[in-house]
């Protein structure tokens, strides 16, 4: 496979194998060398069938897969659900397990929804119970503490089912973006729910812990609390919790509660699966798809993931049981979005629904297909009998296939996985495959590097990049407006045609991402991780019709997302101020005028008299000073420090409450009382001076001063301002797909 220099990039730092010293030991050759001997388990034709489908860049297995295959990790799962029961016992054995797992590159999800109410007895200690949330915080705590695979935090899902007593506190408990920072976050909905909402009734709320109804809420009340905090950050999303049973494969072993952190695969406690992507991109054949090697490329991937089961070292006893008792797999797909660019189809159009369920329905058909012959080779999944399969439940609508014919032989003859096809965030391998993520609309058609000395280069989807080519518009200052805003929809030089067919994220209306969701979902066992994307200016009701629409189309759950709407993000790229005037993609910070005004607080720390300033130019706060008595040293260039920062985020226009979250709560050795309030360090005493400087503002004590807040962040900004995060490792933009965060430039990624 040919390695574009940004998949070589995202290779050497997180994939290939290293010495002690941080040498590479391992090239593309190596490491695929590695992954197929491994997972063929000493077959030397399968590991060369596995080696060519891996280097041919048709199929590529999630992450934990490359890096663990061969090594003595050998975890190569990227999923699990753990359960929680209502015991102490129960729940910090599930920390500790999650934290083995974390630890081991993995993922987890919980429900926590057999946990007693907050204010509940507890007969044991003849005390009341702390509620979920609680000890949603101890997870996520944990979490921290927990480096996964040396190179990212672990990810969780917390899902509380919507008739929980707790629930309308669990909707609001992102409220604050510093609080559970692990952890995403859905509502179980079920369909007496969802009845109660059309017909404005007030539903049952039932104690986990008696079984017993303890109250009532009004289904529409909770549905807009749902709404209203998914429009102010995007969470919590929605599962069909009910949806998701009726595709439960063996519900006579248990009943699904929750799903993996980025919600497209539901598992039933102590279960894992393993996943894998195909690159739709690689298998368009002039003006069409070619069915055939789409086909043999699903027969191969179903080998090698039923294969992985067998070389996986599963990171506790109980899951090692399930996944072998149910033998999960999840084949999904990437580079959907570029196999329409390359057949000229437009993603918001009933012809790419259309295509998008023909191409799913193959690739399960086929799916399922194999692992019935694998079944008649190597035996079905041990739970086989319990299962939907085996008493013919299971349904599929048929557009070329004869699913009736095929489902009597499962039957007969048994399948070797209870599910196959899920639809999974190919973050990272997308980028090694050099295609567009799963079957997300692409995020930009070109974004900027900024590279060694400050270079900047622009870097083109390469079907946009030679569609330009074709038709002679292909020259810098048309790339760099391109890289502006990343769409075209803006520029009279481009065509209509172009503009139909090459469309964003945010050109497409949210209607539209979640008919192809369904689309997809239609011929997936388990589910689809997808970011519905909304601009800045989507209403309320915006966000409550994607919910409805995705409920009536047979979704399975919902990821919303408003431009700009979660408070960690900063202006990026293609921002265009309130003026009109397109800003550079990186920020930079206003400069200090010759005169600036201010006020000075002394505050008592453990280390002696603080004095912190802070001034104000025409926008806002634009600097702070701190002096600290007759330190020196080490100290007092930290403070230094400190001031430095917070003065150049001022005039970077981020928001003092965002500084504020920052520097507050930061702990030393030397504690002290200042005026009723623990300050527990230098730091948290400049983050209390701000908060006390903003008190002032907002209670009009400080009218003498012209200061203004955040007037580039404020909710009534123009819609047509878009903003982003920056990547943490190279301040590239970051996408929001897929149900994660994702950076284009070098493969950092935030589930």
């Amino acid at each position: 496979m040919l390695l574009t220099e940004n998949a070589v990039k995202v290779l050497n730092k997180r994939y290939y194998r290293k010495d002690e010293s941080g040498n590479l030991l391992e090239d593309w050759h190596k490491m695929i060398t590695r992954v197929a001997e491994n997972i063929a388990g000493g077959d030397m034709e399968q590991g060369m069938k596995f080696y060519s489908l891996l280097d041919s860049g048709y199929f590529l297995p999630n992450s934990p897969t490359l890096m663990n295959a061969g090594v003595d990790l050998q975890q190569l799962s990227a999923c699990f659900v753990l359960p929680i029961d209502d015991s102490m016992d129960s729940i910090f054995e599930a920390v500790k397990n999650a934290a083995l797992i974390h630890k081991s590159g993995g993922g987890t999800g919980f429900s926590f929804n057999r946990l007693r109410e907050a204010n509940s007895r507890v007969r044991s200690t003849n005390g009341v119970s702390s509620g979920p949330i609680s000890f949603l915080k101890v997870f996520n705590a944990a979490t921290d503490a927990v480096k996964q695979g040396g190179t990212r935090r672990g990810a969780n899902m917390a899902i509380l089912n919507v008739d929980h007593p707790d629930i309308m506190d669990f909707i609001v408990c992102k409220a604050d973006t510093r609080e559970l920072t692990n952890f995403n976050l859905s509502i179980g909905i079920t369909e007496a729910f969802m009845q109660a909402v059309s017909q404005d009734e007030n539903y049952d709320l039932v104690s986990p812990h008696t079984g017993k109804r303890v109250g009532k809420q009004n289904a529409r009340e909770v549905f807009s609390l749902i709404v209203d905090m998914a429009h102010k950050n995007g969470e919590p999303g929605i599962v069909f919790l009910d949806r998701i049973n009726q595709a439960n494969p063996t519900p006579a072993v248990g009943r699904i509660e929750s799903t993996n952190p980025c919600g497209e695969q539901p598992l039933l406690p102590n279960e894992a699966c393993n996943l894998g992507s195909i690159n739709l991109s690689l298998l368009v054949d002039g003006d069409s798809i070619d069915f055939d090697k789409l086909r043999e490329v699903v027969r191969d991937s179903v080998d090698f993931l039923d294969a992985v089961i067998e070389q996986s070292q599963f990171p506790l006893p109980q899951i090692d049981e399930m996944a072998r008792s149910n033998r999960k797999i999840g084949l999904g797909v990437m580079g959907w979005a570029d196999l329409l660019f390359q057949l000229n189809i437009p993603y918001a159009s009933d012809a790419a629904v259309e295509l998008a369920a023909k191409i799913m329905e193959a690739v399960d058909f086929a799916a399922k297909q194999r692992s019935m012959e694998l079944a008649m080779q190597k035996g079905s999944f041990p739970n086989f009998p319990l299962s939907i399969y085996a008493k013919g439940d299971i349904e599929r609508q048929s557009i070329e296939h004869n699913w009736d014919e095929l489902l009597v032989n499962i039957q007969k003859h048994g399948i070797r996985n209870a599910t196959l096809t899920t639809i999974a965030p190919t973050g990272t391998i997308s980028m090694i495959a050099d295609t567009s993520s799963g079957v997300e609309p692409q995020f930009s058609l070109a974004f900027v590097k900024t590279v060694m000395d400050g270079e900047k280069l622009i870097y083109v989807n390469k079907h946009f990049e030679a569609a330009l080519s074709e038709r002679g518009l292909l020259t810098p200052e048309l790339l760099e407006k391109v890289s502006q805003r990343g769409s075209i929809t803006h520029l009279d030089e481009i065509p209509q045609d172009m503009k139909d067919i090459f469309q964003t994220a945010h050109d497409i209306s949210p209607e539209w991402h979640i008919r192809m969701q369904a689309a997809f979902q239609a011929y997936t066992d388990n589910a689809v991780s997808k970011t519905i994307n909304f601009p800045h200016d989507a209403t309320v009701e915006d966000i409550r019709s994607a919910y409805e629409l995705a409920y009536q189309l047979g979704c399975k759950g919902v990821t919303v997302y408003r431009d700009g709407s979660r408070e960690n993000q900063v202006l990026s790229v293609g921002t265009s101020t309130p003026s009109g005037v397109v800003s550079d993609r990186r920020v930079a910070p206003r400069m200090r005028p010759e005169i600036t005004h201010g006020v000075t607080q002394r505050l008592e720390t453990g280390c002696g008299h603080m004095y912190v300033t802070i001034n104000t130019d025409e926008q806002g706060a634009c600097e702070i000073f701190v002096q600290m008595g007759k330190v020196g040293g080490c100290a007092s260039a930290q403070l230094e420090a400190i001031a430095r920062l917070s003065s150049l985020a001022l005039r970077s226009q981020i928001k003092i409450d965002a500084i504020i979250r920052q520097l507050k709560g930061i702990r030393c050795q030397s504690p002290m009382w200042n005026k009723g309030k623990m300050i527990t360090s230098c730091g948290d005493a400049v983050g209390q001076a701000l908060e006390n400087f903003l008190s002032l503002h907002r209670s009009g004590d400080f009218k003498s001063i012209n200061f203004q807040i955040d007037t580039s962040l404020a909710d009534n900004d123009t819609p047509t301002r878009r903003s982003a995060a920056l990547c943490p490792d190279c301040s590239t933009t970051i996408e929001h797909v897929e149900g994660c965060l994702k950076c284009p430039s070098c493969g950092w990624s935030k589930c």
